[in-house]
């Protein structure tokens, strides 16, 4: 971070020694719409799939906790944890052909329940399809996360609500689920941190999709502006941004997560 922000303060002109400009590069890029949009995407991709890609976690996490499954679920959740040892490359590309209109079962299908065809890497979803790829390769990662959380909690309360009679649905309700809090906690701030981040799924679905173009993520927009403008500079000043907005929305998380917690009364 330190190395990009100094870079962020010079330009390299392809003629002549690099010179000292400030924060120029920081000024142009409060006003690149590319940039922006790329940023807007993310967050609404962020606000959408995150909480879905969490709920999916935990229901996993608690079913796999229940003692019916526990003695039998090592082999499920190696199951459902794989996808995520999988390199997201591999992942994105398995992915890519399987919405491609040419090859995608999913059409078939769809086609054959009379429901029409539907574009999976088109512009008005190509969106909804990235996030369920990175569902897909992470509801495992933050499945153990959870399961382990809830397995190192206290039994006692789980048995004392047991001899008080309460049913499955209270157990899940009022005892894993916030037993479960720390766990969403961290893995709410992994994944806002991941999203921002997003390069990889867009990248390999742009061979298979024009929707998905150079500024479609802050990352594939910095690598453009990098590896093929080869604008460095600005590149690192635009890293820099998207470190910022980084903090700036793992710091709002925070703050509404402990105004919450004092509302309710929790320490």
């Amino acid at each position: 971070m330190l190395y990009s922000i100094y870079l962020s303060l010079f330009a390299t002109p392809l003629i002549g020694p690099r010179k000292f400009v400030g924060l120029q590069n920081f000024i142009n890029a409060f006003s690149d719409q590319s940039f922006w949009s790329g940023v807007e995407r993310v967050a609404l991709f962020g606000i959408i799939q995150v909480p879905l890609m969490l709920l999916i976690a935990l229901f996993f996490a608690i079913v796999f906790d229940l003692e019916l499954v526990r003695r039998g679920a090592g082999i499920l959740r190696l199951i459902y944890f794989l996808p995520y040892a999988i390199p997201g490359v591999i992942s994105a590309l398995m992915w890519g052909y399987l919405y491609e209109p040419r090859y995608s079962p999913f059409d078939t299908i769809l086609t054959q329940l009379g429901l029409g065809n539907v574009n999976f890497v088109g512009g008005n979803i190509v969106l909804a399809s990235i996030g369920n790829i990175v569902t897909w390769e992470y509801v495992g990662y933050n499945m153990i996360i959870l399961y382990v959380v809830l397995r190192s909690s206290p039994r006692e309360l789980i048995d004392a609500a047991v001899v008080d009679g309460a049913k499955l649905w209270d157990i899940v309700r009022y005892v894993k689920i916030p037993m479960a809090r720390i766990g969403l906690f961290l893995t709410a701030i992994l994944s806002i941190i991941g999203t921002l981040q997003l390069f990889t799924e867009p990248e390999i679905l742009s061979s298979f999709s024009t929707a998905v173009n150079t500024s479609y993520t802050p990352n594939i927009y910095i690598y453009t502006v990098a590896f093929t403008n080869n604008n460095l500079n600005y590149a690192a000043a635009l890293s820099v941004l998207v470190g910022v907005i980084t903090v700036v929305a793992t710091a709002v998380f925070l703050g509404l997560n402990r105004l919450r917690q004092r509302r309710a009364g929790i320490s």
